[in-house]
Protein backbone atom coordinates (compact mmCIF):
# COMPACT_ATOMS: atom_id res chain seq x y z
CA UNK A 1 0.00 0.00 0.00
CA UNK A 2 1.33 3.45 -0.95
CA UNK A 3 0.87 6.45 1.36
CA UNK A 4 0.21 8.64 -1.71
CA UNK A 5 -0.19 6.43 -4.76
CA UNK A 6 1.65 8.34 -7.49
CA UNK A 7 2.33 5.05 -9.26
CA UNK A 8 -1.38 4.40 -9.77
CA UNK A 9 -1.88 7.98 -10.94
CA UNK A 10 0.91 7.59 -13.48
CA UNK A 11 -0.57 4.34 -14.80
CA UNK A 12 -3.92 6.09 -15.25
CA UNK A 13 -2.43 9.11 -17.01
CA UNK A 14 0.55 7.44 -18.70
CA UNK A 15 -0.48 8.04 -22.34
CA UNK A 16 -0.97 11.80 -21.80
CA UNK A 17 2.09 12.24 -19.60
CA UNK A 18 4.38 10.26 -21.89
CA UNK A 19 3.12 12.11 -24.95
CA UNK A 20 3.72 15.47 -23.27
CA UNK A 21 7.24 14.57 -22.21
CA UNK A 22 8.04 13.12 -25.65
CA UNK A 23 6.92 16.36 -27.31
CA UNK A 24 9.31 18.34 -25.12
CA UNK A 25 12.17 15.93 -25.80
CA UNK A 26 11.62 16.20 -29.53
CA UNK A 27 11.45 20.00 -29.42
CA UNK A 28 14.52 20.26 -27.10
CA UNK A 29 12.91 23.40 -25.59
CA UNK A 30 13.73 22.30 -22.06
CA UNK A 31 13.74 25.86 -20.69
CA UNK A 32 11.00 28.29 -21.66
CA UNK A 33 9.08 25.96 -23.94
CA UNK A 34 5.52 26.65 -25.02
CA UNK A 35 4.13 24.28 -22.40
CA UNK A 36 5.21 26.68 -19.64
CA UNK A 37 3.21 29.57 -21.07
CA UNK A 38 0.22 27.30 -21.72
CA UNK A 39 0.30 26.05 -18.14
CA UNK A 40 0.44 29.60 -16.75
CA UNK A 41 -2.54 30.66 -18.84
CA UNK A 42 -4.61 27.62 -17.96
CA UNK A 43 -3.79 27.79 -14.26
CA UNK A 44 -4.67 31.49 -14.08
CA UNK A 45 -8.05 30.67 -15.65
CA UNK A 46 -8.56 27.66 -13.38
CA UNK A 47 -7.78 29.57 -10.18
CA UNK A 48 -9.53 32.78 -11.23
CA UNK A 49 -6.57 35.17 -11.28
CA UNK A 50 -5.36 37.53 -13.99
CA UNK A 51 -1.76 36.32 -13.83
CA UNK A 52 0.03 33.06 -13.04
CA UNK A 53 3.83 33.25 -12.93
CA UNK A 54 5.51 29.85 -12.73
CA UNK A 55 8.82 29.32 -10.93
CA UNK A 56 11.25 26.66 -9.74
CA UNK A 57 9.52 25.59 -6.49
CA UNK A 58 6.97 26.57 -3.87
CA UNK A 59 9.52 28.12 -1.52
CA UNK A 60 10.80 30.46 -4.20
CA UNK A 61 7.21 31.28 -5.12
CA UNK A 62 6.87 32.71 -1.60
CA UNK A 63 10.25 34.45 -1.86
CA UNK A 64 9.20 36.08 -5.13
CA UNK A 65 5.97 37.26 -3.52
CA UNK A 66 7.85 38.87 -0.62
CA UNK A 67 10.35 40.46 -3.00
CA UNK A 68 7.65 41.86 -5.28
CA UNK A 69 6.08 43.67 -2.33
CA UNK A 70 9.44 45.05 -1.19
CA UNK A 71 10.00 43.22 2.09
CA UNK A 72 12.65 44.88 4.24
CA UNK A 73 14.65 44.26 7.39
CA UNK A 74 12.51 45.25 10.36
CA UNK A 75 9.27 44.01 8.83
CA UNK A 76 7.16 41.57 10.83
CA UNK A 77 5.61 38.58 9.07
CA UNK A 78 2.76 36.72 10.79
CA UNK A 79 2.14 33.06 10.03
CA UNK A 80 0.67 29.98 11.72
CA UNK A 81 2.90 28.11 14.14
CA UNK A 82 1.88 24.86 12.46
CA UNK A 83 3.03 24.78 8.84
CA UNK A 84 6.16 23.88 6.90
CA UNK A 85 9.13 26.18 7.45
CA UNK A 86 8.98 27.48 3.86
CA UNK A 87 5.85 29.51 4.67
CA UNK A 88 8.03 32.05 6.49
CA UNK A 89 11.64 30.99 5.77
CA UNK A 90 12.11 33.25 2.71
CA UNK A 91 10.91 36.28 4.67
CA UNK A 92 13.43 35.60 7.42
CA UNK A 93 16.20 35.18 4.85
CA UNK A 94 15.30 38.63 3.55
CA UNK A 95 15.61 40.17 7.03
CA UNK A 96 12.08 40.05 8.39
CA UNK A 97 11.00 38.90 11.86
CA UNK A 98 8.70 35.87 12.07
CA UNK A 99 5.73 36.20 14.41
CA UNK A 100 3.94 32.91 15.03
CA UNK A 101 0.20 32.59 15.67
CA UNK A 102 -1.88 29.74 17.01
CA UNK A 103 -4.13 27.57 14.86
CA UNK A 104 -7.80 26.76 15.05
CA UNK A 105 -8.10 23.46 16.97
CA UNK A 106 -10.61 21.98 14.51
CA UNK A 107 -9.52 23.12 11.03
CA UNK A 108 -5.78 23.30 11.90
CA UNK A 109 -5.65 26.63 10.04
CA UNK A 110 -4.48 30.08 11.16
CA UNK A 111 -6.67 31.29 14.04
CA UNK A 112 -7.90 34.85 13.30
CA UNK A 113 -8.20 35.66 17.02
CA UNK A 114 -4.57 34.72 17.66
CA UNK A 115 -3.50 36.60 14.53
CA UNK A 116 -5.10 39.86 15.66
CA UNK A 117 -3.65 39.45 19.14
CA UNK A 118 -0.14 39.03 17.74
CA UNK A 119 -0.50 41.99 15.36
CA UNK A 120 -1.64 44.25 18.17
CA UNK A 121 1.26 43.09 20.38
CA UNK A 122 3.80 43.99 17.68
CA UNK A 123 2.11 47.34 17.12
CA UNK A 124 2.25 48.14 20.85
CA UNK A 125 5.91 47.16 21.12
CA UNK A 126 6.84 49.36 18.16
CA UNK A 127 10.09 47.55 17.43
CA UNK A 128 9.02 46.01 14.12
CA UNK A 129 6.70 47.09 11.28
CA UNK A 130 3.74 44.72 10.78
CA UNK A 131 3.77 44.08 7.02
CA UNK A 132 2.70 40.61 5.92
CA UNK A 133 0.36 37.80 6.91
CA UNK A 134 0.86 34.33 5.44
CA UNK A 135 -2.36 32.30 5.60
CA UNK A 136 -1.83 28.62 4.77
CA UNK A 137 -4.46 26.33 3.27
CA UNK A 138 -3.23 23.66 5.66
CA UNK A 139 -3.47 20.09 4.32
CA UNK A 140 -5.53 21.54 1.47
CA UNK A 141 -8.25 22.97 3.76
CA UNK A 142 -9.05 26.61 2.85
CA UNK A 143 -8.24 29.13 5.57
CA UNK A 144 -10.85 31.53 6.99
CA UNK A 145 -10.16 34.27 4.47
CA UNK A 146 -13.23 36.35 5.37
CA UNK A 147 -11.92 36.97 8.88
CA UNK A 148 -8.22 37.06 7.96
CA UNK A 149 -8.73 39.50 5.08
CA UNK A 150 -10.73 41.82 7.32
CA UNK A 151 -7.93 41.87 9.89
CA UNK A 152 -5.32 42.56 7.22
CA UNK A 153 -7.33 45.47 5.81
CA UNK A 154 -7.84 46.95 9.27
CA UNK A 155 -4.10 46.90 9.98
CA UNK A 156 -2.85 47.68 6.47
CA UNK A 157 -1.07 44.35 5.96
CA UNK A 158 -0.29 42.42 2.77
CA UNK A 159 -2.06 39.05 2.77
CA UNK A 160 -0.24 36.15 1.11
CA UNK A 161 -2.18 32.95 0.55
CA UNK A 162 0.13 29.95 0.80
CA UNK A 163 -1.88 27.49 -1.27
CA UNK A 164 0.94 24.95 -1.61
CA UNK A 165 -1.42 22.18 -0.52
CA UNK A 166 -4.63 23.78 -1.71
CA UNK A 167 -4.68 23.67 -5.50
CA UNK A 168 -8.14 22.50 -6.49
CA UNK A 169 -9.72 23.37 -3.14
CA UNK A 170 -12.30 26.13 -2.82
CA UNK A 171 -14.14 28.33 -0.34
CA UNK A 172 -17.61 29.72 -1.10
CA UNK A 173 -17.13 29.04 -4.79
CA UNK A 174 -13.66 30.62 -5.05
CA UNK A 175 -10.65 28.48 -5.80
CA UNK A 176 -7.66 28.47 -3.46
CA UNK A 177 -4.99 30.64 -5.02
CA UNK A 178 -7.51 33.42 -5.65
CA UNK A 179 -7.42 34.81 -2.10
CA UNK A 180 -5.23 37.52 -0.63
CA UNK A 181 -3.25 40.24 -2.34
CA UNK A 182 -1.07 37.52 -3.82
CA UNK A 183 -1.01 33.72 -3.63
CA UNK A 184 1.54 30.98 -4.13
CA UNK A 185 1.51 27.25 -4.70
CA UNK A 186 3.85 24.28 -4.95
CA UNK A 187 4.02 21.48 -7.49
CA UNK A 188 6.03 19.14 -5.27
CA UNK A 189 5.14 15.58 -6.37
CA UNK A 190 2.91 14.82 -3.36
CA UNK A 191 0.74 17.94 -3.80
CA UNK A 192 -2.80 17.70 -5.24
CA UNK A 193 -1.33 19.09 -8.48
CA UNK A 194 2.23 17.79 -8.48
CA UNK A 195 4.96 17.47 -11.07
CA UNK A 196 7.84 14.97 -11.25
CA UNK A 197 10.39 17.18 -9.51
CA UNK A 198 10.16 20.68 -8.11
CA UNK A 199 7.95 23.50 -9.32
CA UNK A 200 5.82 26.38 -8.10
CA UNK A 201 3.74 29.37 -9.13
CA UNK A 202 2.57 32.79 -7.97
CA UNK A 203 -0.92 34.20 -8.63
CA UNK A 204 -1.82 37.90 -8.77
CA UNK A 205 -4.32 40.28 -10.34
CA UNK A 206 -1.84 43.19 -10.27
CA UNK A 207 -0.10 43.90 -13.59
CA UNK A 208 2.82 45.69 -11.94
CA UNK A 209 3.39 42.91 -9.43
CA UNK A 210 3.26 40.34 -12.25
CA UNK A 211 5.92 42.30 -14.11
CA UNK A 212 8.15 42.33 -11.05
CA UNK A 213 7.68 38.59 -10.54
CA UNK A 214 8.67 37.86 -14.13
CA UNK A 215 11.73 40.07 -13.70
CA UNK A 216 12.85 38.70 -10.34
CA UNK A 217 12.50 35.06 -11.45
CA UNK A 218 15.04 35.56 -14.29
CA UNK A 219 17.94 37.38 -12.61
CA UNK A 220 16.09 40.69 -12.39
CA UNK A 221 15.77 41.00 -16.15
CA UNK A 222 14.64 44.26 -17.74
CA UNK A 223 12.55 44.99 -20.85
CA UNK A 224 15.45 44.08 -23.18
CA UNK A 225 15.76 40.53 -21.87
CA UNK A 226 17.82 38.42 -19.49
CA UNK A 227 21.06 40.35 -20.15
CA UNK A 228 19.38 43.66 -19.29
CA UNK A 229 19.50 43.23 -15.52
CA UNK A 230 17.74 46.08 -13.73
CA UNK A 231 17.47 44.52 -10.26
CA UNK A 232 18.93 41.66 -8.24
CA UNK A 233 16.86 38.54 -8.80
CA UNK A 234 16.86 34.75 -8.82
CA UNK A 235 17.19 31.90 -11.26
CA UNK A 236 13.74 30.42 -10.68
CA UNK A 237 12.21 28.97 -13.82
CA UNK A 238 9.83 26.03 -14.23
CA UNK A 239 11.29 23.37 -16.54
CA UNK A 240 9.29 22.63 -19.69
CA UNK A 241 9.10 18.90 -18.94
CA UNK A 242 7.52 19.66 -15.56
CA UNK A 243 4.99 21.93 -17.27
CA UNK A 244 4.08 19.10 -19.65
CA UNK A 245 3.47 16.75 -16.71
CA UNK A 246 1.35 19.35 -14.96
CA UNK A 247 -0.75 20.01 -18.07
CA UNK A 248 -1.66 16.32 -18.21
CA UNK A 249 -2.54 16.26 -14.52
CA UNK A 250 -4.51 19.50 -14.69
CA UNK A 251 -6.91 17.81 -17.13
CA UNK A 252 -8.10 15.43 -14.39
CA UNK A 253 -7.61 17.62 -11.30
CA UNK A 254 -11.27 18.51 -10.78
CA UNK A 255 -12.33 14.86 -11.06
CA UNK A 256 -9.57 13.87 -8.63
CA UNK A 257 -10.85 16.51 -6.16
CA UNK A 258 -14.30 14.90 -6.38
CA UNK A 259 -12.78 11.48 -5.70
CA UNK A 260 -10.80 12.87 -2.78
CA UNK A 261 -14.11 13.95 -1.20
CA UNK A 262 -15.42 10.39 -1.45
CA UNK A 263 -12.29 8.91 0.13
CA UNK A 264 -12.38 11.51 2.92
CA UNK A 265 -16.08 10.84 3.53
CA UNK A 266 -15.41 7.14 4.12
CA UNK A 267 -12.70 7.99 6.62
CA UNK A 268 -14.91 10.60 8.29
CA UNK A 269 -17.79 8.17 8.69
CA UNK A 270 -15.52 5.46 10.09
CA UNK A 271 -13.60 7.64 12.56
CA UNK A 272 -16.20 10.20 13.70
CA UNK A 273 -16.67 9.81 17.45
CA UNK A 274 -13.59 7.60 17.74
CA UNK A 275 -10.85 10.16 17.12
CA UNK A 276 -10.71 13.83 16.11
CA UNK A 277 -11.16 14.18 12.36
CA UNK A 278 -10.36 17.37 10.36
CA UNK A 279 -13.16 19.93 10.14
CA UNK A 280 -13.92 21.44 6.75
CA UNK A 281 -16.03 24.59 7.18
CA UNK A 282 -19.44 24.85 5.47
CA UNK A 283 -18.97 26.22 1.95
CA UNK A 284 -15.42 24.89 1.72
CA UNK A 285 -14.04 21.98 -0.28
CA UNK A 286 -10.68 20.64 0.89
CA UNK A 287 -8.11 19.31 -1.56
CA UNK A 288 -7.11 16.80 1.17
CA UNK A 289 -3.42 16.98 0.35
CA UNK A 290 -3.17 14.83 3.48
CA UNK A 291 -5.78 13.29 5.77
CA UNK A 292 -4.60 13.87 9.33
CA UNK A 293 -6.43 13.12 12.56
CA UNK A 294 -5.61 13.98 16.17
CA UNK A 295 -5.12 11.36 18.86
CA UNK A 296 -6.05 12.18 22.45
CA UNK A 297 -2.42 12.04 23.54
CA UNK A 298 1.07 11.21 22.24
CA UNK A 299 0.74 7.82 23.93
CA UNK A 300 -2.45 6.99 22.06
CA UNK A 301 -0.83 8.13 18.82
CA UNK A 302 2.12 5.82 19.43
CA UNK A 303 -0.17 2.84 19.99
CA UNK A 304 -2.01 3.50 16.75
CA UNK A 305 1.18 4.05 14.74
CA UNK A 306 2.67 0.84 16.13
CA UNK A 307 -0.45 -1.05 15.06
CA UNK A 308 -0.31 0.48 11.58
CA UNK A 309 3.33 -0.49 11.23
CA UNK A 310 2.61 -4.06 12.33
CA UNK A 311 -0.18 -4.27 9.74
CA UNK A 312 2.11 -2.77 7.05
CA UNK A 313 -0.13 0.28 6.71
CA UNK A 314 1.90 3.43 5.96
CA UNK A 315 1.58 6.43 8.28
CA UNK A 316 3.09 9.89 8.64
CA UNK A 317 3.37 12.58 11.31
CA UNK A 318 2.68 15.76 9.38
CA UNK A 319 4.21 17.90 10.95
CA UNK A 320 6.05 16.84 14.14
CA UNK A 321 7.19 20.29 15.35
CA UNK A 322 5.75 23.73 15.91
CA UNK A 323 7.81 26.34 14.07
CA UNK A 324 8.67 28.50 17.07
CA UNK A 325 10.46 25.54 18.73
CA UNK A 326 12.80 24.91 15.81
CA UNK A 327 16.45 25.82 16.33
CA UNK A 328 16.30 28.03 13.22
CA UNK A 329 13.94 30.42 15.04
CA UNK A 330 15.63 30.38 18.45
CA UNK A 331 16.98 33.96 18.01
CA UNK A 332 13.48 35.40 17.57
CA UNK A 333 11.49 36.34 20.63
CA UNK A 334 7.73 36.02 20.69
CA UNK A 335 4.66 34.49 22.28
CA UNK A 336 5.24 30.80 22.95
CA UNK A 337 1.80 30.15 24.43
CA UNK A 338 0.28 28.57 21.32
CA UNK A 339 -1.38 25.45 22.73
CA UNK A 340 -3.43 24.35 19.72
CA UNK A 341 -0.39 24.18 17.46
CA UNK A 342 1.53 22.26 20.14
CA UNK A 343 -1.32 19.77 20.60
CA UNK A 344 -1.47 19.21 16.86
CA UNK A 345 2.30 18.56 16.69
CA UNK A 346 2.11 16.10 19.59
CA UNK A 347 -0.95 14.17 18.49
CA UNK A 348 -1.42 14.31 14.71
CA UNK A 349 -0.91 11.44 12.30
CA UNK A 350 -1.79 10.94 8.68
CA UNK A 351 -2.99 7.85 6.89
CA UNK A 352 -2.82 6.68 3.27
CA UNK A 353 -4.79 9.01 1.04
CA UNK A 354 -5.06 9.66 -2.68
CA UNK A 355 -7.72 9.59 -5.40
CA UNK A 356 -6.29 6.19 -6.36
CA UNK A 357 -6.60 4.54 -2.93
CA UNK A 358 -8.67 1.39 -3.41
CA UNK A 359 -11.67 0.72 -1.19
CA UNK A 360 -10.02 -2.50 -0.02
CA UNK A 361 -6.88 -0.66 1.08
CA UNK A 362 -8.93 2.05 2.71
CA UNK A 363 -10.91 -0.56 4.63
CA UNK A 364 -7.65 -2.10 5.85
CA UNK A 365 -6.57 1.32 7.13
CA UNK A 366 -9.91 1.84 8.88
CA UNK A 367 -9.93 -1.61 10.49
CA UNK A 368 -6.32 -1.24 11.69
CA UNK A 369 -6.82 2.17 13.24
CA UNK A 370 -10.17 1.34 14.88
CA UNK A 371 -8.75 -1.88 16.31
CA UNK A 372 -5.85 0.05 17.84
CA UNK A 373 -8.20 2.65 19.28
Amino acid sequence: MEFIDLKAQYRALQPAIDAGIRKVLESTRFIGGGEVKELEERLALFVGRKHCVSCANGTEALQLAFMAYGIEAGDAVFCPDMTFISSVEPAVMLGAKPVFCDIDPDTYNLDPVSLEKQIEAVEREGKYRPRFVVAVDFLGNPADFDAISSICRAHGLVLIEDAAQGTGASRNGRKCGSFGDIATTSFFPSKPLGCYGDGGAVFTDDDEIAGLLNSFKVHGKGPKGKYDNVRIGLNSRLDTIQAAVLLAKLEVLEQEIVTRQAVAKRYDEAFRGQIQIPLVAPGSISAYAQYCVLAESPEQRRRVLDAMKAAEVPSLIYYPNVLHALDAFAPYEGDRALPNAKHYADCNFGMPFSPYLTEADQQKVIDTVLSAL
